[in-house]
């Protein structure tokens, strides 16, 4: 449990300082001249496949999807998997292993008053810290050494945190270097606090290509998400690492998440209703150019929305084109700040019902991809409504009815 642990870190704390060659005094390990992210006997079978047997990839590019005047940062990334042979289909997830940033390491270095070179774990501090932990957000075992190595009303709010409690009103702030600057006093050895931290974890994002449309190469759709918390900058991981810090040609570990319930209809001729604002788009720009690689003949429509028309329509030019060749058959967009109301998908949506409701009882399949919390809820209800209207349902009927399509595989959802 977790004291447990704590009690074995606070050991090995003191076990370390009273060490002869601790500190700056320390050993420093080699440089190490080969990709920090080590793979230890990898299955060639597998590779790929899972998170514990990753593969390597190669960074082709990004291209920014928003124009001038956008509250985003939304970016089209591009892969080479020529090289690592790794397989998917459209619906499967990408997962993507970043490292931290540079400098955020070493700032934390200097926090705790140790030189980038200290041996940890055979590597360098500055290498453990950039590839093997989480440096977001602090963990309740990092609160637990602290305690520790402190006393009187600091060790109380430490151990406060680390019970999962907010003293001052800002443990949702609290990531490891706002940890330590918190307890400025508190200068943890090394390697207990690699110890105390979390394994870094790889994400996962739609994959937003096909690959019989493009052999050999994965696209991603990708929202950066930068804030600020007092007056420091802060980004997230995998977004700012695609964003920033990967350059053309570097290799980077990934692996292939295969989906469970999300996928094409298996009949090509079965009609599509894709529901996807924002990055939500990403999986149904891989089901159209899927589909049309392969000559599927069934109908498609595709609901996208955003803030801004002039300059959060991603994809555009290729879905206009889709669309005046015939084969996108409907392209509906919904606008949220183009006009003083706000108008999101599921408005749209009600707006054309009559439509919809035909398309259902010819057996059209619907998906929908985005955020969980409220947009699928809101789409979701906005088909039962839908149902009801133009089905002759009550809504328990209709409810029913999309319940019933969910069963059936006809209703698929890819949420987060």
């Amino acid at each position: 449990g977790g004291k447990e642990t704590a009690r074995m870190l606070k050991a090995l704390n003191e076990e370390m300082e009273k060490s002869p060659a601790t500190g700056a005094a320390a050993p420093a390990a080699k440089p190490s001249t080969t990709e920090p992210v080590e793979i230890a006997a990898p299955d060639p079978a597998t590779l790929g496949c899972s998170r514990d047997n990753p593969a390597p990839a190669i960074f082709l590019g990004r291209r920014l999807l928003n124009g001038a005047g956008s509250e985003k940062e939304t970016w089209h990334i591009d892969f080479d998997l020529s090289g690592c042979g790794l397989d998917y289909v459209v619906g499967d997830s990408f997962g993507v292993f970043a490292s931290n940033d540079l400098g955020h390491a070493d700032q934390i270095i200097a926090l705790l008053g140790a030189s980038h070179t200290t041996e940890v774990r055979g590597k360098t501090l500055r290498e453990v810290l950039r590839y093997d932990v989480s440096l977001a957000p602090a963990p309740d075992s990092l609160f637990e050494l602290i305690s520790y190595l402190t006393g009187g009303a600091h060790r109380a709010k430490a151990r406060a945190l680390a019970q999962g409690e907010d003293p001052d009103g800002d443990a949702a702030s609290l990531d490891v270097m706002a940890a330590l600057q918190k307890f400025p006093h508190v200068r943890p050895h090394p390697e207990a606090f690699i110890e105390a931290l979390e394994p870094l974890q790889p994400r996962l994002y739609s994959i937003s290509s096909s690959h019989n449309a493009t052999p050999g190469k994965l696209s991603l759709t990708v929202d950066v998400v930068r804030y600020v918390v007092g007056k420091r900058k802060r980004h997230g991981l995998a977004s700012s690492f695609l964003a920033d810090r990967i350059q053309p040609g570097d290799e980077l570990k990934v692996y292939v998440q295969k989906a469970h319930g999300f996928a094409l209809p298996e009949d090509p001729s079965v009609p599509i209703i894709m529901v996807g604002p924002g990055t939500g788009i990403a999986p149904f720009r891989a089901f159209l150019h899927d589909r049309k690689a392969t000559a599927a003949p069934g109908r498609n429509w595709l609901f996208f929305g955003h803030q801004r028309s002039v300059s959060d329509f991603f994809y555009a030019d290729e879905l206009n084109a889709m669309k005046a060749e015939g084969f996108l058959t409907r392209l509906s967009l919904a606008w949220s700040r183009d006009a003083n109301e706000k108008f999101y998908v599921q408005d749209r949506m009600r707006e054309v019902g009559r439509d919809l409701w035909t398309w259902l009882a010819d057996g059209a399949h619907v998906y929908i991809c985005g955020d969980a919390k409220r947009m699928a809820k809101d789409v979701e209800r906005a088909l039962v409504d839908i149902v009801a209207q133009y089905g002759a349902r009550t809504t328990d009927e209709a409810a029913l009815f999309v319940g019933d399509l969910k069963k059936k595989g006809r209703f698929q959802l890819d949420v987060y």
